[in-house]
């Protein structure tokens, strides 16, 4: 069970919060589950591990929400005496949403607004580094191949290259399955689109 305070909660929908440390005797949640967290919908937990507080970076804060990381060690804190060698749950997770959008990814019948609306949220999420073209690309070059080594391909961390790929299965570009990805509908009709432009 997960349970998050009302400043967390657009963070978690939005993909803002990926991460939560807890003070738990022993694990509350497992790596691969799925938990209904009301009102914020599904949460999936992508890994759980123990971890020393010295090894909490600032970067690491931003992911759970806070402004720095001696926000989140005070917060940590207010659960009783902690240091640096205190141990505490690291959970990485992401919104699941209320189901798997596969309605939005089979709708293949894109308008020039449906196009031209998808190519601007793909353009914000290239605002700091360009990654959408090529995880398309290389998702429909490799259609269900692991995670871990699409994402060696790109030389990217597994997880950070998941959670990439959630943000295209949110605009029902991408499906998911047991081992690996492919281009929906959806997004075959999008890439073709773009590619007539071209």
């Amino acid at each position: 069970m997960l349970l998050f305070k009302k400043p967390f909660w657009e963070g978690l929908v939005s993909g803002a919060i990926t991460l939560t440390y807890r003070r738990w005797q022993k694990p509350h949640v497992r790596a691969g589950g799925r938990y209904r967290c009301h009102p914020i919908g599904v949460l999936e937990v992508d890994e759980v591990k123990l971890v020393a507080v010295r090894s909490i970076t600032g970067a690491d804060a931003e992911r759970a929400g806070f402004a720095s990381r001696e926000s989140l060690v005070g917060y940590l804190a207010e659960l009783g005496p902690l240091d640096d060698a205190t141990e505490v749950y690291r959970v990485a997770l992401h919104h699941g949403g209320d189901g798997d959008r596969v309605e939005l990814a089979l709708d293949d019948a894109l308008s020039e607004a449906d196009v031209a609306a998808i190519s601007v949220k793909l353009a914000r999420m290239d605002a700091k580094l360009a990654w959408t073209k090529k995880t398309l690309a290389l998702i429909e070059k490799h259609p269900r191949v692991a995670a871990s080594k699409l994402a060696a391909k790109v030389r990217r961390e597994t997880l950070d290259f998941k959670t990439d790929v959630r943000k295209l299965k949110k605009l029902g570009l991408t499906q998911s399955f047991e081992v690996g990805y492919e281009i929906a509908p959806r997004g075959r009709a999008y890439l073709a689109a773009t590619r007539r432009k071209r």
